[in-house]
């Protein structure tokens, strides 16, 4: 039994409803499914030549057979330069031109020798203009002479003003209407490319957001479970209550961390800098590393607050995982527009550690992918983010960022 139709197939309502009453969502559907023109389009216009063919076949122009082999010359070059001129493998070519020409000749010959309907055909020429000019300056330099020439003929026939007007301007518009057609349509294939390229940038972006966000994260509350960890274990032998808080630190680091990456999936983190640096200072201390933390300035927008969280978090973790320092030092400080965020350390830096061959090793470590990721984002804030040795020894992460309107 054959299907039937039902009102429930969307499809089928789309295609039956009127175009007055389909949603914008339905015509941006409609865009989007909307193929290149082949030309197809321009075959029934060939139509127009009943009207010479009419004239050939009650006797109304001298020798008949002349006429009628014209007629279809000319149907064979029409069709040839249409399908030349949409042709992947010829419309960059001569061959239309060539084609057009050939077309453009035989209908002056025509309309020179028999005129009245034959005149019509230079309308037809005109809508092979249109599809084989490949720019205005190409278009107006055929369409122009065509339409002239369709004017000249009317008058050496003496189809008097009005028929002599009509007939150039209608040659004109002809082709300049299918040339707009055209343009149209690519510039609509032109869109829809750059909407699909920018929807893989879309992607691309959150996927490069995910993973900065996840390495900070993770790399940030791995460190402090093993610091905490270490710190444990260093304490359960003489103090059972003090290893009992830090694990009871790392219980609590690992829910946090669980929340966190559930918001970064979502997007819609925002870290705040009391916050990290509470962490900051907890994660350090359980390090055995002093903290010297030194504020001044105006509160600071949640979005600037949320960068610089970012760049503590990942300073402090790299003081943690690679110094082995013994003090750290966080200056924030804002004036004059502009927030800077310094974090020191006196632990080996670059400098020390070249005397024992591991700087490649420490360098690569010290401004790794976080540090790269971090500087990207402040850049795309206006801001800045420098590391390297300190002049008193250790290392140095400055940030410098604009302070920004909340919200």
């Amino acid at each position: 039994m054959a299907k039937k139709a039902t009102k429930d197939d969307p499809a089928e309502e789309q295609c039956r409803r009127a175009w007055w009453k389909r949603g914008p969502n339905e015509f941006e559907q409609e865009i989007e499914n909307l193929k290149a023109p082949d030309g197809g389009a321009l075959i029934p216009w060939m139509l127009m030549v009943l009207g010479p063919a009419t004239d050939v076949i009650k006797g109304e122009v001298p020798m008949p057979w002349l006429a009628a082999s014209g007629l279809a010359a000319f149907c064979g070059l029409y069709v040839s330069t249409i399908k030349a001129a949409f042709s992947p493998r010829w419309r960059t070519g001569r061959l239309p031109y060539e084609l057009l020409g050939a077309l453009a000749a035989l209908v002056l010959s025509l309309s020179i020798g028999y005129g009245g309907n034959f005149m019509l055909l230079f309308v037809l020429v005109s809508l092979c203009a249109g599809c084989v000019s490949r720019s205005r300056r190409a278009l107006g330099l055929m369409l122009i002479p065509l339409s002239a020439a369709a004017g000249i003929v009317s008058g050496l026939h003496h189809e008097g003003f009005w028929s002599t007007a009509s007939l150039s301007y209608g040659t004109f518009l002809s082709g300049l209407v299918v040339s707009v057609i055209i343009t149209l349509f690519h510039a609509v294939d032109q869109l829809k490319s750059t909407r699909q390229e920018l929807a893989r940038n879309a992607v691309a972006e959150e996927r490069l957001r995910f993973s900065r966000d996840l390495h900070d994260l993770l790399g940030h509350t791995l460190s402090v479970v093993v610091v905490k960890a270490e710190a444990a274990r260093r304490l359960a032998p003489r103090n059972l209550e003090a290893a009992l808080t830090q694990v009871g630190d790392i219980e609590s680091v690992g829910r946090q961390a669980l929340t966190e990456i559930r918001e970064a999936v979502t997007g819609y983190r925002e870290g705040s800098l009391s916050t990290e640096l509470d962490r900051a200072r907890s994660a350090l201390a359980a390090s055995d590393i002093e903290v010297v933390l030194q504020e001044s300035g105006p509160p600071l927008p949640p979005q600037t607050e949320a960068l610089l969280g970012w760049v503590v978090r990942e300073g402090v973790t790299n003081v943690v995982r690679h110094s082995g320092a013994t003090l750290t030092r966080i200056e924030l400080r804002c004036a004059e527009g502009l927030v800077h965020l310094t974090i020191t350390d006196n632990g080996q830096g670059p400098a020390a550690s070249a005397a024992s061959g591991t700087t490649a090793t420490l360098q690569s470590t010290r401004t790794g992918t976080g540090l790269r990721g971090l500087t990207e984002r402040l850049a795309a804030a206006g801001g800045s983010l420098t590391s390297g040795p300190s002049p008193a020894g250790g290392f140095r992460v400055a940030a410098v960022l604009p302070v920004g309107e909340d919200g």
